[in-house]
């Protein structure tokens, strides 16, 4: 049996919500006695004929059902858009029926993560639309509380319903000093909270 882990399974077109989920991950394995495992979701195409490769050319390898439905916990995180999560990963989540079935993630701490172009660009709608599948799944939703003190200090991403980003119009800010320490309180509180729940 493997160890247990928070599933960090995210989707990111430009880089940003993968870096995210590096920082996450940093908060995960600050606690003894939980890893974290990075995935991601194919992209999805209007093309009929177009499919991705079984194994990405670079970053992390393609979420399985098993990676999934075993996980301890999970942080999902998607860039925004149009204040909803990325159409790659309502894919995903789309054919998770099989786990909704046999209840594989009831109980399981859950919580969301985004980035988006603009500082009023729907990073609030999108994390909380994220929430929605999870819910139907029997999580128990996580979000960041106030005694991060990053909540009241940053001037780019960060909400009680989750870490975010602002990424700017070009996409080329970095991520911020406030915005990567409330990742790895995220990350830390996701494992902390699966390890009570065991």
């Amino acid at each position: 049996m493997s160890s247990p882990y928070i599933l960090i399974l995210y989707y990111s077109r430009y880089g940003a919500v993968a870096q995210m989920a590096q920082h996450i991950a940093r908060g995960v394995e600050s606690v003894t006695g939980m890893e974290a495992r990075i995935r991601t979701v194919p992209a999805v195409s209007a093309v009929i004929e177009a499919s991705e490769p079984e194994i990405p050319a670079e970053g992390a390898i393609y979420c399985s059902e098993e990676d999934f439905s075993e996980c301890s916990g999970l942080a999902l995180g998607s860039p925004t858009r149009f204040g909803n999560m990325a159409g790659a990963m309502k894919h995903f989540l789309d054919g998770t029926g099989a786990q909704w079935m046999s209840g594989s993630m009831i109980g399981k701490p859950a919580g969301v993560f985004t980035s988006t172009a603009s500082l009023h660009g729907g990073q609030e709608s999108t994390l909380l639309s994220m929430q929605i599948p999870l819910l139907h799944h029997g999580m128990l939703i996580s979000g960041l509380p106030y005694s991060e003190s990053e909540l009241n200090t940053t001037t780019s991403g960060g909400t009680p319903y989750g870490p975010s980003h602002l990424a700017g119009s070009d996409g080329n800010n970095p991520i911020s000093e406030e915005e990567a320490a409330l990742c790895q309180a995220f990350g830390k509180r996701l494992a902390e909270l699966a390890l009570k729940l065991r």
